[in-house]
């Protein structure tokens, strides 16, 4: 299989690049400077090299560098923002802060349209730049390629070594022709045919199982999540009645969210489930508990103690499923990474477990692509395609004390909200329902109420790092309102959050 390797110097578009590779179906995979040698780049046969971007500068001692004998290897190699200037300043040239000269934003970028690199490329686009540093001086043997007004060395190369450099970010999604740029670097410039497909990932791995598991017995912590759903329905093709899965309903879902969970696995794939009802038993643990920290975790802990007294009653297993996801791995700082945050999926096992082993099946994969395995194993595309939703449930879309009668009313309001959004067919990343503790008067026929008041959310973005508020049409937005005031009981008032990410987070807690 052919391989790109992205080396991360702790900028925070590292998995974007690798995200916008594999979608040109060529396999990407994300290192840390430190975590691998130009001996292991040889031995894995690579056909590209990323460099990406950073928080520091070059020429500081104690900023990210690596051994320069990686432009030596044959390999192309890309260096994007801090990597372009940290290849320009391992081969021999000079980088220098920008002072007054720095760039933020789109800024236009004019480029040299016989090159390679810029195939496809207009010689005047929109690319976007973050930095505060600049190749002021090239090394031998490298030329420019593009410019901005501000930035003469704005994309440059080495021809003989196939080395390049750009200032700016071609992976987000504001540089206009970014995904032509990575795109021409790999298949132009690193000579790759494309063969990574999700299907072929999903037809591998399932024969990969059956051998490894052939006869062994294998457990699975069913959220009803996207990842943890594709992970079992994975194993349950390798594995069949073998494989148990325990999917603990705290009563915190979305509407019909249990029953439609029971209904696709048991009812549809025939899978040995295991449904806890415990709703009555977490509302227990959270009766005045307000604090949305306090919150996760009672919630946490409560889920894996029952998680715990189900799996003991089923006995020793061979193996334990996780469906950790490729940026749990990058983001917990376990194997291959730095360590950006702790993480459910990759650390906490309840030691009372008698397992031999972890089987994390989706681990090299992005959420996008675990989408599309999901689809490709025949899950529904309700199920595949759901929002997103925060691991506590409601219990952090519900601001103040958590009762059964709040998160019924959540639930109606947050469907009406949901359908109507869908039914207008409008493009918008996540989208959903806020009950808040927030009380205010009104009048419904000639009577006086004294209701809860509902926030609408929906925020459009690529990542989920930043994200802009979607601009639903008012005539959608008055229909949900309109709705919710007339079928939910207890709600009078409905407002619409029109804050981004930053400064706002998407979730309200």
């Amino acid at each position: 299989m052919e391989k790109i390797l992205v080396i991360a110097f702790g900028g925070q578009y590292n998995q974007l690049i690798a995200r916008r590779i594999r979608e040109d179906n060529v396999y990407a995979e994300i290192k840390p400077f430190n975590k691998i040698t130009t001996d292991e780049i040889l031995k894995e046969g690579y056909k590209g090299i990323v460099f990406t971007g950073g928080p520091n500068s070059v020429y500081d001692e104690k900023s990210p560098h690596y051994d320069k004998n990686v432009l030596n290897l044959g390999i192309p190699v890309l260096g994007i923002c801090y990597g372009h200037q940290l290849i320009n300043y391992m081969a021999g040239g000079t980088v220098s802060s920008a002072e007054n000269s720095s760039e933020y934003g789109k800024i236009p970028l004019y480029v040299d349209t016989k090159e390679p690199l810029f195939d496809g490329v207009p010689e005047k686009s929109i690319c976007w730049m973050s930095h505060n540093d600049f190749v002021s001086v090239l090394p031998e043997g490298f030329t420019a390629i593009a410019r901005t007004d501000k930035c003469c060395y704005a994309a440059v190369k080495d021809e003989k070594r196939r080395i390049y450099g750009v200032q700016f970010h071609p992976e987000v999604s504001h540089t206009e022709y970014g995904k032509t740029i990575l795109k021409n670097f790999v298949y132009g410039v690193c000579g790759c045919k494309g063969d990574w497909h999700i299907g072929n990932f999903v037809a591998e791995t399932i024969e990969e199982y059956k051998r490894k598991l052939n006869g062994k017995k294998v457990l699975c912590a069913l959220s009803g999540g996207v990842d943890s759903s594709v992970a079992a329905l994975l194993l349950h093709k390798a594995v069949g009645k073998n494989l148990v899965c325990v999917f603990v309903d705290h009563g915190l879902l979305r509407k019909s969210e249990g029953d439609l969970v029971e209904k696709t696995f048991r009812g549809e794939f025939d899978m040995n489930l295991i449904r806890v009802n415990a709703e009555d038993r977490f509302l227990t643990k959270l009766a005045g508990v307000i604090e949305p920290e306090k919150k996760r975790k009672i919630i946490g802990e409560e889920f894996i103690r029952i998680f715990e007294e189900e799996a003991k009653k089923i006995g020793k297993v061979d193996y334990l499923v996780q469906g950790t996801i490729y940026p749990d791995i990058i983001e917990s700082g376990r194997g291959d990474a730095s360590t950006i945050k702790s993480h459910h999926n990759v650390g906490g096992l309840p030691d009372v477990i008698d397992f031999e082993e972890i089987i994390e099946p989706l681990r090299y994969l992005f959420k996008d692509e675990v989408r599309a395995a999901g689809l490709s194993l025949g899950l529904p595309r309700e199920l595949v395609m759901r929002q997103p939703f925060p691991g506590p449930g409601l219990a952090v879309r519900l601001i103040g004390e958590i009762t059964k009668a709040k998160l019924d009313t959540l639930r109606e309001a947050d469907a009406i909200f949901r359908e109507e959004v869908e039914n207008a067919g409008i493009i918008s990343n996540q989208y959903f329902a806020v009950l808040t503790d927030t009380k205010s008067v009104g009048v419904m026929g000639d009577a006086r109420t004294y209701g809860y008041t509902v926030a609408l959310r929906a925020v459009s973005t690529d990542d989920f790092m930043t994200a802009d508020w979607t601009r639903i049409p008012f005539d959608v937005l008055e229909r949900a309102s309109s709705r919710i005031t007339n079928e939910v009981k207890g709600i009078n008032r409905i407002v619409y959050d029109i804050t981004s990410k930053p400064p706002a987070t998407v979730e309200w807690e």
